[in-house]
């Protein structure tokens, strides 16, 4: 079995007095593709941000590779390997070079330059407008922009809030393809989504309702659960 690179275990967090997780946990091997699928409200950003640092664990441990984490700021975490992709995604007011730098500030610069290029290869609309600002683009190219601005620092390990929100259906499809280019490359990948064309990419699924995690497993056995089939498959 290939080893672990996050762990995050009864993970209990919320805002203030009101808890949203209660006891969730969840996994990513090497080189997997992992989808947390859930809908609005059951949790999913309150645990991207407890495993990326942006809101601290009131109980559990999150463990990156192989250490426990749980403590350390975000920014540690992304020079271990980690880098975090939110639902917005990008700066507005900076320009595409610029969201790129900003992405990989913790490399050095060489490093950066060669993996910008390598970048602007996958994603040659943005290529062409260097710099046109973030807030300028379609719904779709701030997408990529921030899929790319998040691979910028080269990592182990892709957390992503929900990259099908606000998208048409063609560039959710856009967004699969290139995601499944890193995919095959070994690129570790865990995707909160409610989107079940997302399921394409998973080697594996967790689902979370209500702060819980309900089901862990494959897609097919997810699919062949009746009521999680229901849940999931009946409303798409």
């Amino acid at each position: 079995m290939a080893e672990t690179v996050l762990r995050a275990d009864g993970i209990e967090a919320g805002y203030g007095r009101v808890q949203v997780l209660w006891g969730a946990g969840v996994t990513v091997r090497r080189k997997e593709s992992v989808v947390l699928l859930g809908a609005n409200g059951a949790g999913k950003t309150t645990l991207l941000k407890v495993l990326v640092g942006l809101l601290p664990a009131w109980k559990g441990h999150v463990f990156l590779d192989p250490d426990e984490v749980t403590a350390w700021r975000t920014d540690r975490r992304v020079r271990r390997g980690l880098a975090y992709m939110s639902e917005i995604g990008v700066f507005p007011g900076l320009t595409i070079e610029e969201n790129l730098r900003v992405g990989g500030q913790f490399i050095e610069k060489s490093a950066l330059k060669t993996r910008m290029e390598e970048l602007y290869g996958y994603f040659p609309d943005l290529a062409t407008r260097r710099g046109t600002l973030g807030g300028a683009l379609s719904g779709g190219q701030r997408k990529m922009l921030g899929i790319a601005k998040a691979l910028a620092s080269s990592p182990k390990l892709l957390v992503m809030d929900e990259p099908s929100a606000g998208l048409s259906p063609l560039f959710v499809s856009q967004v699969i393809q290139v995601l499944s280019k890193f995919r095959e490359q070994g690129l570790a990948m865990l995707i909160a989504e409610q989107n079940i064309a997302f399921l394409d990419l998973a080697d594996r699924v967790f689902t979370l309702e209500g702060g819980r995690i309900r089901f862990e497993g494959t897609v097919a056995e997810l699919e062949a659960d009746d009521s999680l089939h229901k849940a999931y498959f009946g409303l798409s």
